[in-house]
């Protein structure tokens, strides 16, 4: 999913100002974009996401809460991005996990063993501690794809402890429920298997310790791809507020809702599809929601690919009706980790383009 990097357009930074905006005001753009354009000011920061050791690829993408305990490393409004490949570019290798401060240069944050493949699984947890997928493989083939673990960093990037058991099978990406009060709820999009796994935990500066483990969901499809490495339920958000799980299943090229995710104590199959749109989908991967409530998902273009849609964010409302889409790079397959953290009546959106290997934050006014 590695590209030559191609500069951006005008475009692209006037459209991504579109994504976070109210309901009322998005809809009143979107119904009036044939007649003029909408200008909100929001500048794009564009960093390299490049460590000293040559990782490539970044994949998960995660904001530091604002309530992030201080003493360590990251602070508030940073960003932590995962690396996916090695220097060779060979997936499911790649080791580091690199900070992106709200201002001054990127850092590396973690730097594990050979081998590892983090993955986009990233969350940073209210209680000072960081979780992240690895999912490697020996030669950077699905033939050699092995079932990985979640690693549990403390708030400096050093290793607390490893879940690694039956119901973690190649976790490609994570979502959480946590209450800042110690109790939290790990999501895991398993990509060997097709399924999602619930892990519930309680957490504190010292690590997670899992009380229990449900599968909730299945019969995503999967397979092995020789681009992608793996085309698997990829993308999950979770609303607390209506304990709905989301999941972007790329192969299936759709998103489902998974209802009662959060309480369930069996597995609901693959819930019920929301959004399925064969023009703006192209294998949907990574997926965060906007401050508006609406879903943002990347596309892969691993599935129903048009090189005239090439590594589109796509936008739409929970109940499945298209709202927008933008480029974030010229060549396909670029698109793949997001995130939103919003403050006050500002919001900044965080996504990878792991062709060019950057991470473009914007900062957009939310009224």
């Amino acid at each position: 999913m590695n590209g030559t990097h191609i500069p951006k357009s005008g475009i692209i930074l006037l459209s991504a100002a579109l994504l976070l905006l109210p309901a009322g005001l998005l809809r009143a753009a979107e119904s009036e974009s044939q007649a003029r354009s909408v200008f909100l000011p929001g500048p794009v920061r564009s960093v390299s996401t490049i460590p000293a050791n040559g990782d490539l690829n970044p994949y998960g993408v995660a904001f530091v809460p604002p309530t992030f305990p201080a003493g360590g490393t990251i602070n508030p409004g940073d960003v932590l991005v995962s690396n996916f490949n090695n220097s060779n570019n060979l997936q499911g290798t790649g080791t580091t996990i690199v900070t992106v401060p709200t201002n001054g240069p990127v850092g590396l944050f973690f730097q594990g063993p050979g081998g590892l493949g983090l993955s986009t699984a990233l969350a940073v947890l209210k209680e000072g501690v960081v979780v992240v997928g690895n999912f490697p493989t020996a030669d950077g083939s699905c033939a050699t794809a092995q079932a990985g673990s979640l690693l549990v960093l403390d708030s400096s990037g050093n290793l607390l402890g490893t879940l690694s058991d039956s119901s973690i099978d190649g976790p490609w990406d994570m979502t959480v429920n946590d209450s800042g009060k110690g109790s939290v709820q790990l999501f895991v999009a398993n990509a060997l298997n097709g399924t999602v796994t619930r892990v519930d935990a309680t957490a504190s500066a010292g690590g997670l310790t899992v009380q229990k483990e449900t599968q909730i969901a299945s019969g995503y499809m999967h397979r092995c791809d020789p681009a992608a490495l793996v085309v698997a339920p990829t993308g999950l958000v979770y609303d607390a507020s209506r304990d709905i799980l989301y999941v972007a299943s790329t192969e299936d090229n759709a998103v489902f809702a998974v209802h009662g995710a959060g309480k369930t104590s069996s597995d609901g199959g693959t819930g019920t599809i929301i959004y399925q749109d064969n023009h703006h989908l192209h294998g949907p991967n990574g997926m965060a929601m906007a401050a508006n409530g609406d879903l943002l998902a990347a596309q892969s273009d691993a599935i129903n690919g048009d090189a005239n849609q090439p590594s589109e964010i796509v936008e739409f409302t929970a109940t499945g009706k298209f709202v927008k889409q933008i480029s974030i790079e010229p060549l396909q397959g670029s698109a793949f980790g997001l995130a939103v953290a919003s403050s006050g009546h500002l919001a900044r959106f965080a996504a990878v383009d792991d062709g060019a290997n950057t991470l473009n934050i914007w900062t957009l006014p939310v009224p």
